[in-house]
């Protein structure tokens, strides 16, 4: 059973990210501040559930949260700053978007930058500990899930319906064969023969 929240008496959001692992593609953030008495029996870490429990679990959470916020970091960035500071920077301009400030943040994970001079707690797997973190991790995951879609349609060679970006076995096989895209993390290793590649 998730905890709705570290703090009772703050108005407190949870916030958390996806696709850091993924080659291509945008990392996604969202924070979410959930009210006093929401509940729902199967919301837990995005990656426990099946893609149509997390869109049947977008749907809960956007008509129910107090306030929520989704933002995309692009590759440009993430090359420029490193894929660690791109999540926090997610996490932050999604922070920046909620219609009301939070007095406490709660985060999926170890690292983080201070956001202002609001109280903050890093947790460790948070998305399976407390639900306003799971309900984050539910709206980056299915945010970022639908981005790749679209993004499938113009680089239908990559199979990014599929993979979403991650580094998969037919991902990298497409890359050696098509090159990458602008889509592609130009900082990441996209292949172990990385000199080889070409950027467009």
């Amino acid at each position: 059973m998730l905890l709705l929240k570290i703090n009772d008496h703050l108005i407190e959001c949870g916030t958390d990210e996806a696709g850091r692992g993924c080659l291509a593609g945008p990392v996604t953030a969202a924070a979410v501040i959930l009210p006093g008495d929401f509940s729902h029996p199967f919301l837990t870490d995005s990656k426990q559930l099946s893609e149509k429990k997390r869109l049947l679990l977008k749907e809960i959470i956007e008509a129910e949260a107090i306030s929520f916020a989704v933002s995309h970091v692009m590759m440009d960035e993430i090359d420029q700053v490193n894929i660690l500071n791109a999540s926090i920077l997610g996490m932050h301009r999604s922070i920046d978007a909620l219609s009301q400030p939070p007095e406490f943040i709660a985060i999926d994970g170890n690292r983080f930058k201070p956001y202002h001079k609001i109280p903050y707690e890093c947790v460790i797997k948070g998305d399976g500990k407390y639900l306003h973190i799971a309900a984050a991790s539910i709206l980056a995951k299915t945010y970022r899930d639908a981005y790749m879609i679209e993004l499938h349609k113009e680089f239908p060679q990559y199979n990014w319906k599929q993979n979403k970006g991650y580094p998969t076995i037919e991902h990298r096989q497409a890359i050696k064969k098509y090159g990458p895209t602008p889509f592609h993390r130009k900082s990441f290793r996209l292949l172990p023969e990385q000199l080889r590649l070409n950027f467009k």
